[in-house]
Formats: structure tokens, C-alpha cells, sequence
């Protein structure tokens, strides 16, 4: 039987392009997002192989009657790709916007553990299943203006090692992707909030990562013998790599 995946967040960006790559590849992909109608055009580009779910994760409700309408067809669920998530503004932690992060923290943190916890239970009972998170340098490597974002991500990669500390002696898989800099999709839009002009400058002459990049680095993982278990990848565009730390000096 075909495997089949559950990507997060696929009306658009790294989701869309997952997608795309998993049906190619001969997986049934369930594609769930908020926005339905994208979901719709992906459904008629990629044909009886995808299947459209509308689902808010930031939402326990929407995530609940979601799974409920599922078809019994579609039910049995091998692979669950965390991807949808978002940061929101770029300002220092005293000038923030608490919503933003409270919408940061329910759709990164909490949206990403209620799914994740809901389908653990067939992959424990069948004892097969590749749960794969998407996380991020910021999860790492601190920034100005990361703060929640980077501490929501900092959370998926510590709660992925611990996913996999609680599955000893299960044959479940569990990786994060830690992207770095990456174009071509809405997330920097989202977190200037529409500004075109400031995306447009963070983004030129960088050669950041593509959707297409990610997409490819989880066929990639999905393809490899089910006894090896990538914990974490870090990816980065050539351009971007780490500088010294600032040091201020009174003067």
C-alpha cells in the first residue's frame, strides 16, 4: 500500500512544494491548511493523490473535527510533516506585540504538539510512522527580534529529541529541518506584515534557500532505509553563515 502523509501549512511555500514532491514520488499526501480554495487548486493540479483538509492548527477545535472527517481511506497516516508555522514582527522584546506572539506560540508550539500527539498513538499501535518537523536556525543561533520566534523554534527541536528519547525500541522516526534563510514563499510577508519593500531587501542577492530545496531534503529522508533516524538537519544558503557576537561598549 502507498504510505500516506499529512503535511501542515501546504496551500502555499514549503507545504505546496512538499506536496507537490510527495505525490510525484508515489505517496498520498493529505494537504491541510486554512485556506480551502488553494487547497482545491492543488487538488486539481495533482489529481486523486492529494487530498484537500481544511485545518486551522492553531485551533485544538479545527484540528479535532478535521481528523473526524477524515475517510477511512485516508485515515492511516505513515508520515506527519510539521511544517505550518510563522513568525510574526521583528521588533525588540519591549516593543513587541504580545498577540503576535501569543499567535506564534499557539500555531508553533501547541498546534505542532496537538497533531503531533494525536497521531502518535496509531504509529505506537503499528509500530511504523516518520514525524518531521520543520524548525529553524533561529532555533539555534539568537537574532534581534527573535525572540518568541526563535524560543517557539528552540521548542521543536527539543521537543523532537524528546519525541525520540520516548519512542526507544518504537521503529518511529523523528528529524527536524532547521532551515536558515529561505525565499520564494509568504513567511517574510507575514512578518512584515505586507511590507513588499522591506521582503524585497532582505531578500536581494542573498540566493536563499527555495521551497523546492526543503521538498527535496524530506524525499530524501522518506527514501532512506527506515533504520536510520536523522535528528536534526541544519540547512543554510551559501550566503548566509555566522559572524562574531556584537560587543557594545559604553562610551
Amino acid at each position: 500500500m502507498k504510505q500516506i502523509a499529512l503535511v501542515t501549512g501546504a496551500s502555499a511555500g514549503f507545504g505546496e512544494a512538499i506536496s507537490r514532491r510527495l505525490v510525484a514520488d508515489g505517496v498520498q499526501v493529505i494537504g491541510a491548511a486554512r485556506r480551502f480554495e488553494k487547497l482545491k487548486d492543488l487538488q486539481a493540479e495533482l489529481g486523486e493523490a492529494f487530498y484537500p483538509l481544511q485545518l486551522d492548527v492553531s485551533s485544538l477545535t479545527s484540528v479535532n473535527q478535521a481528523f473526524n472527517s477524515l475517510p477511512e481511506s485516508w485515515s492511516q497516516i505513515d508520515i506527519l510533516v510539521n511544517n505550518a508555522g510563522l513568525a510574526l514582527g521583528l521588533d525588540p522584546a519591549f516593543e513587541a506585540d504580545f498577540t503576535d506572539w501569543m499567535t506564534m506560540i499557539q500555531t508553533n508550539i501547541i498546534g505542532l504538539t496537538y497533531l503531533t500527539r494525536k497521531l502518535l498513538p496509531q504509529m505506537v499501535e503499528r509500530d511504523s510512522g516518520f514525524i518531521i518537523n520543520l524548525g529553524s536556525t533561529a532555533g539555534t543561533v539568537p537574532y534581534p527580534g527573535a525572540n518568541v520566534y526563535g524560543a517557539s523554534k528552540a521548542f521543536v527541536k527539543q521537543f523532537s529529541l524528546n519525541l525520540r528519547a520516548d519512542l526507544a525500541g518504537k521503529h518511529i522516526r523523528v528529524t527536524t529541518i532547521e532551515p536558515g534563510l529561505c525565499e520564494g514563499t509568504e513567511f517574510s510577508n507575514i512578518r512584515f506584515k505586507g511590507d513588499e519593500q522591506r521582503v524585497e531587501n532582505l531578500y536581494r542577492g542573498a540566493h536563499a534557500i527555495q521551497a523546492e530545496d526543503i521538498a527535496n531534503t524530506i524525499a530524501w529522508l522518506i527514501a532512506q532505509p527506515q533504520h536510520l533516524n536523522f535528528n536534526r538537519i541544519e540547512i543554510m544558503p551559501v550566503s548566509q553563515t555566522f559572524g562574531a557576537q556584537p560587543v557594545y561598549r559604553e562610551k
